[in-house]
């Protein structure tokens, strides 16, 4: 089932954000509270339910299991992924024991619907080259228009 996030689910996305953020399996990970005293990954929720911020939350056996949100950027303090303070950022995250089901393609298709019916005209993300989702946002229509060898940013028209 996939539930809109409302202000009550800010813990939900800061477990989903620590999944996003390690999503390698064989990196170790490091405890929420240390994850988000780093300012740079605090940004992607900090003040959650602000103008602007929209999300949805994947629940599976009654448990969160995933969640996708994005929120608008200030050129003075963007996020990885930032295109331009009229673009959103997507954040998308899913627990390792749900993926492969068809989880984040809900939401990622919820939450570019959302954006549409918002009146955004794009969606951005940040991504390492050897994520997987990188097939997943292709697949919903993510270009490439920047970024290096450790990460890439990606838009999608909407």
């Amino acid at each position: 089932m996939i539930r809109p996030a409302g202000a009550a689910d800010l813990h939900i996305l800061e477990a989903i954000l620590l999944e996003a953020v390690h999503w390698r399996a064989d990196v170790p990970r490091r405890p929420v509270e240390t994850a988000l005293a780093d300012p740079r990954v605090a940004r992607y929720i900090e003040g959650w339910g602000r103008t602007g911020d929209a999300g949805f939350v994947a629940v599976g056996g009654g448990q969160p299991v995933g969640a996708a949100w994005y929120r608008l950027f200030t050129a003075g303090r963007p996020g990885y992924g930032f295109v331009d303070e009229r673009t959103p950022e997507l954040s998308i995250g899913v627990l390792a024991g749900a993926r492969g089901r068809g989880v984040g393609t809900k939401l990622l298709h919820a939450l570019l619907q959302q954006a549409s019916a918002a009146g955004f005209r794009t969606l951005s993300l940040s991504v390492e080259p050897d994520n997987p989702a990188v097939r997943l946002y292709e697949r919903a229509g993510f270009k490439r228009v920047g970024g290096g060898a450790d990460a890439w940013t990606m838009v999608a028209d909407l």
